[in-house]
């Protein structure tokens, strides 16, 4: 008999309250980050590991994807688990793949929320998973240990933050936030006008507000919106705030705001609201390589480092793969899909 029970997750306070017992875990498997997958149509899967004596000791949430490249499990940030338990970590990945061919897939991809390193994926190897074409949500980020006060964090950051930071106090910029979707409209607007000027593709207005409602409903996300004294917005993030961690999702911020510096005012904002919550780690999310200069996000990843953050690189995304026939098809797609992005 095995030593462990998977089961279909049906409650939402015992599975965030495992999820969050892993210091390690993010909002990528809460329950409410699955609940705007499925509120967008999408078919999900939430499992839990028990032991005998009924305890949760495992879990993992995944979202179905209908891609042209081939169906498949997506499974970012987790599983959430003992990674020494071999059993354990077997019977979830077994159990992965089971869940996986049920739903007809070619593949399950998996980010696991785990440190990169030569056991890491050698690890991915004995589980006998292949190296994704394709990244699953940010396999590099920036972090900021919230343990230290404001003043050691301005101390760590670069001069040329601190002095965006004196810019953005001299005009005088107002920060406020607000929990209400309706809000995303503003956000939405704002997004189209920084996607033009930085030259990638904008979220959806419905994408945005389904995701935001989802996690706002429960205090997991919150716009921090910079104005001038006058009124006007300059630049807005949306924060999530999950388990010991507060993640900078995405920001947004007009030409104006830009020229205000309103950026580094909003998050020793959020950085603060963090604090108050207990929380001790703030991801600043993707960032790319030093030597990566011709890369697309290579400013933005500029604009990080400048706060001073450490870098922490987690294992790669890897395919378990169903159906080897169709997944040549998506090794193809992706590949040249790749190259074309610059990603």
């Amino acid at each position: 008999m095995s030593k462990y029970v998977i089961e279909d997750a049906e409650e939402r306070n015992e599975w965030d309250s495992f999820i969050t017992s892993d210091l390690s875990s993010n909002f990528l498997q809460s329950w409410d980050f699955y609940e705007f997958h499925r509120s967008r149509g999408n078919k999900i899967v939430r499992r839990i590991a028990k032991n005998t004596e009924n305890e949760i000791v495992g879990a993992y949430a995944g979202v179905i994807e209908d891609a042209k490249r081939g169906r498949h499990l997506a499974i970012a940030g987790g599983p959430i688990l003992d990674w020494k338990n071999k059993t354990l970590v077997k019977t979830i990945f077994d159990d992965i793949k089971k869940e996986a061919k049920k739903a007809r897939c070619v593949f399950a991809r998996i980010r696991p929320q785990l440190e990169l390193s030569e056991k890491s994926l050698e690890l991915m190897k004995e589980l006998g998973l292949k190296k994704a074409p394709m990244y699953l949500s940010v396999e590099y980020a920036g972090i900021l240990d919230l343990n230290k006060n404001e003043e050691e964090i301005l101390k760590g950051a670069s001069q040329g933050f601190r002095r965006k930071l004196r810019k953005a106090e001299k005009n005088e910029i107002i920060v406020t936030t607000s929990a209400d979707p309706k809000e995303i409209k503003t956000f939405y607007n704002i997004q189209l006008e920084t996607a033009k000027r930085n030259h990638f593709y904008a979220f959806s207005e419905s994408f945005l507000t389904k995701q935001f409602s989802a996690l706002a409903k429960n205090n997991e996300a919150k716009l921090f919106i910079a104005k001038t004294k006058e009124g006007e917005i300059l630049a807005e993030n949306f924060m999530i705030f999950y388990g010991n961690e507060a993640s900078y999702h995405y920001g947004v911020s007009s030409d104006l705001g830009t020229k205000y510096s309103a950026a580094p005012l909003l998050h020793m904002k959020a950085m603060q609201e963090a604090r108050e919550r207990g929380i001790k780690r703030y991801n600043l999310w993707g960032i790319v390589g030093l030597e990566e200069k011709n890369h697309r996000f290579y400013g933005v990843s500029e604009f990080k480092r400048s706060f001073g953050c450490s870098e922490l690189k987690y294992t790669p995304a890897h395919d378990l793969i169903i159906s080897p026939a169709k997944y040549q098809i998506t090794k193809i797609i992706e590949t040249t899909r790749k190259k074309h992005r610059h990603v």
